[in-house]
């Protein structure tokens, strides 16, 4: 089984900008709600398109399953199947040899960014850049498919620092 080993942090600041590589604008989309075992994604980025099946579950670890697909179909389930959806650009920082991946959000989401890295092993080290705020792996409010039902933008103040 396909195995996803991610780590999420709030960021903090703007310092992560100026080490940016490259950026792609995304927009996906969520196939089923909330409560089953598994998340359904189409996304758009940039002109390519992928479907993506992750396991639901909380953590650093989750199965995953991804495929290529036509970005006209994706473009279709996005308009016409999707329950939830969100925009971003996805910002690309190499670190010591480890990609940082920085997702500025937009729209109903906007003021979030959040940055991500994937692992080879859950128990893998990693440097914490400076601009790294409080670790939001085991918050589910914080995945992506939580905020396209229930944007950051319509959290009480106080749940969304």
């Amino acid at each position: 089984m396909p195995l996803e080993i991610e780590r999420k942090f709030l960021v903090s600041g703007d310092a992560w900008r100026s080490q940016v590589s490259r950026s792609l604008a995304m927009r996906q989309g969520y196939l089923a709600g909330e409560g089953g075992k598994a998340s359904v994604r189409v996304r758009l980025e940039g002109e390519d398109a992928k479907l993506n099946i992750k396991a639901a579950v909380v953590g650093a670890a989750r199965a995953e399953y991804e495929y290529d697909i036509p970005a006209a179909q994706a473009r279709e389930m996005l308009d016409q199947l999707c329950v939830g959806r969100l925009e971003k650009t996805r910002h690309y920082i190499e670190i010591d040899g480890l990609t940082w991946e920085v997702d500025e959000f937009i729209n109903d989401n906007a003021g979030l960014v959040v940055a991500e890295i994937e692992l080879g092993s859950v128990d893998q080290p990693f440097g914490k850049p400076a601009w790294l705020g409080r670790e939001l792996t085991d918050d589910r409010r914080y995945y992506n498919h939580h905020l396209a039902l229930h944007p950051w933008r319509t959290w009480p103040d106080e749940d969304r620092h």
